[in-house]
C-alpha cells in the first residue's frame, strides 16, 4: 500500500513552465522532526543500518547520512507515471570517498550517496531464476525491488557508467560524480529516468514505486557521510 501523505505540486503561471513533483521537500521539514515527513527507514535485515537525519547546513534543512560499516536506506513509496514526469532531479554533498569502492565488485559495493528509483516491475516477466532468487532474497533481506536504477556517487569510475550491479542483474548502476575533486560541494544533478529506462532495457517504463536515499560501507568495512537536498521529479 502505498503512503497517502500528499506529495507537494508547483506550477509557474506560464504556459511553458515545468510542473514540479517534490517527493522529498526536506527543506520545508518541520523542526523537530526526525526524518522527513512521508519517508520511512529501509532496513536490511543482519546489517547494521545507516543513521539518517535532518540538520541545518548551508542555511537550509537537508538528510544527513552516516555510515560506518553499514547499510540501509531512507525511502518514500509512490506511484509516479515516467511518461508524465520524466525529470529527476536532486543535489546531495559527498563528505568523503570510500577507498575500497568498486563497482564491478561485491566486496566494493559501496557508495557514499545514491539515489535508488524501484519500478513496479511485474515478477511474471523475469525468468524462473530471477524469480526465485528476489524470493529467497525477500527471505533473508526484506524489501528487493524486482527492477531498479540507481544514481551513484562512486570512487574512481567516469560519469556515464552503466553497468549491472555486482549482486544482481535486477539493479543497474549508473555512474553521475565521481574522485575526490568533488567531495565537500553541493552537487546537482539532473536525469531523464524516462530515456534512462528505455536505453537500458529497451521498453517504456512502468511506474516508480519508491525512491530512496542511500549511504552504505558495510562491504568495504569503511565509513562515509553525505548530506541530500530536494528531490523533485519535473513534467519537463
Amino acid at each position: 500500500m502505498f503512503l497517502t501523505i500528499p506529495l507537494f505540486l508547483f506550477a509557474n503561471t506560464g504556459d511553458k513552465d515545468p510542473v514540479v513533483l517534490n517527493v522529498g521537500f526536506f527543506s520545508g521539514s518541520e523542526n523537530d522532526a526526525l526524518i522527513p515527513d512521508g519517508w520511512e527507514i529501509l532496513r536490511f535485515r543482519g546489517l547494521k543500518p545507516t543513521e539518517y537525519s535532518l540538520t541545518e547546513l548551508d542555511g537550509r534543512r537537508v538528510v544527513k547520512a552516516e555510515s560506518d560499516g553499514s547499510s540501509s536506506g531512507m525511502m518514500r513509496r509512490v506511484k509516479i507515471d515516467l511518461n508524465e514526469y520524466p525529470i529527476l532531479e536532486w543535489s546531495w554533498m559527498v563528505g568523503n570517498l570510500i577507498e575500497k569502492g568498486d563497482v564491478t565488485r561485491k566486496d566494493g559495493d559501496d557508495y557514499p550517496a545514491r539515489i535508488y528509483l524501484m519500478f513496479d516491475y511485474s515478477l511474471k516477466n523475469l525468468s524462473w531464476g530471477q524469480r526465485n532468487l528476489i524470493r529467497i532474497t525477500r527471505i533473508v533481506y526484506g524489501r528487493v525491488p524486482s527492477r531498479a536504477i540507481n544514481y551513484i556517487y562512486a570512487n574512481r569510475e567516469q560519469p556515464g557508467l552503466i553497468r549491472e550491479n555486482p549482486y544482481t542483474d535486477l539493479v543497474t548502476m549508473i555512474v553521475v560524480d565521481s574522485g575526490e575533486e568533488n567531495t565537500g560541494q553541493w552537487r546537482t544533478y539532473r536525469r531523464n529516468i524516462l530515456e534512462d529506462y528505455r536505453s537500458i532495457y529497451g521498453e517504456d517504463p512502468p511506474p516508480v514505486e519508491a525512491i530512496a536515499i542511500m549511504t552504505d560501507s558495510d562491504d568495504t568495512g569503511e565509513s562515509a557521510v553525505s548530506w541530500f537536498g530536494d528531490i523533485r521529479f519535473i513534467n519537463n
